[in-house]
């Protein structure tokens, strides 16, 4: 299926508001809508936004009405997740992918929204963005990414590890950008939070990252939970076939000391170590303030030496 690329966003243009997964709290609502005004961006809130259905935002069908109604609304110019949660999984066999390849824009969100963008990106083609919900805490650096991604793009844009993350990482280890495997690494970037895209495995919405640039990142699993993910990607498809392994910083999976389970790197290292590729971990990305913006589905370099991630193209028009 040809790639499609979303029109890039310009000041003024409306957002639509959703939320896909997780009820929203107190507080985020305001808040996402403060955060794309800081952005000079217009926002419109789904119509099912406040429903409440156990953990979720609303039944299957009343979140799925807000997702397709914001691609079929034409002043609708991209479509942002107030937060993640769970519950996107339960979409994906209602999806009309037709419908958002049909309306391509711009689709924004981590954690849970993982489920959207493998979906969108395998059945629509479609070219989404891993990158901070609406109702996140935003930061400089996350603001920058956000906008040279989706507002400026460039067709060759190196990004480099938030100094506020490295700064972290004096104190906490799963902050620190290190190389497992050294070299550069070329494909598309295929990823997204670790028990999503393992979860997926063996489904129709399972992504081949065959060639590609895997990216990935978690937050509050005790490393043994970690590697049962990760080994089940491992017999599933096997990491040997990414061009390049890029993890993200796992927050708050460092188990608990003095337990005599594995770290959270050593975890790590037992599946990266043994491969002839690139890998990296606690990059700038996964459940944190600091976070860039990675366009699901575009070519991209890693570069170990540098720890930089250049955009090889942009992943809007």
């Amino acid at each position: 299926m040809r790639l499609i690329k979303p029109a890039r966003l310009r000041p003024g243009d409306l957002v639509g508001i959703i939320a896909p997964g997780g009820h929203i709290r107190d507080g985020e609502l305001e808040k996402a809508l403060a955060n794309i005004e800081s952005l000079g961006l217009r926002a419109r809130v789904g119509d099912n936004i406040h429903y409440v259905y156990g953990n979720y935002a609303g039944t299957v069908r009343q979140r799925l009405d807000d997702l397709h109604g914001m691609f079929r609304d034409p002043d609708i110019k991209a479509v942002w997740a107030i937060r993640g949660g769970s519950g996107c999984i339960s979409l994906l066999e209602h999806i009309d992918y037709r419908l958002l390849r049909a309306h391509p824009k711009a689709l924004i969100g981590y954690s849970d929204i993982t489920c959207l963008h493998l979906a969108l990106l395998r059945h629509a083609g479609l070219v989404s963005f891993h990158g901070p919900v609406a109702s996140s805490t935003f930061s400089d650096y996350a603001v920058t990414h956000l906008r040279n991604v989706l507002m400026t793009p460039q067709d060759n844009y190196t990004i480099a590890m938030s100094a506020e993350n490295a700064l972290a990482g004096q104190e906490h280890a799963n902050y620190r950008a290190r190389t497992i495997h050294p070299g550069i690494a070329i494909g598309r970037l295929i990823g997204g939070n670790l028990s999503l895209f393992s979860a997926l495995a063996g489904t129709p919405y399972a992504a081949d990252f065959t060639d590609a640039i895997l990216y990935l990142e978690e937050v509050n699993e005790e490393p043994y939970r970690v590697d049962r993910m990760m080994t089940q990607l491992q017999l599933s498809q096997g990491f040997r076939k990414a061009a390049g392994v890029m993890l993200g910083i796992f927050e708050n999976c460092e188990g608990v000391e003095g337990e005599g389970a594995l770290s959270l790197d050593d975890t790590v290292d037992q599946h990266l170590l043994p491969l002839p590729r690139p890998a990296v971990a606690g990059y700038s990305f996964g459940h944190i303030r600091h976070q860039f913006t990675l366009p699901v589905g575009i070519r991209a370099r890693l570069d170990t030496e540098q720890q930089t991630l250049t955009l090889l193209e942009p992943g809007v028009i």
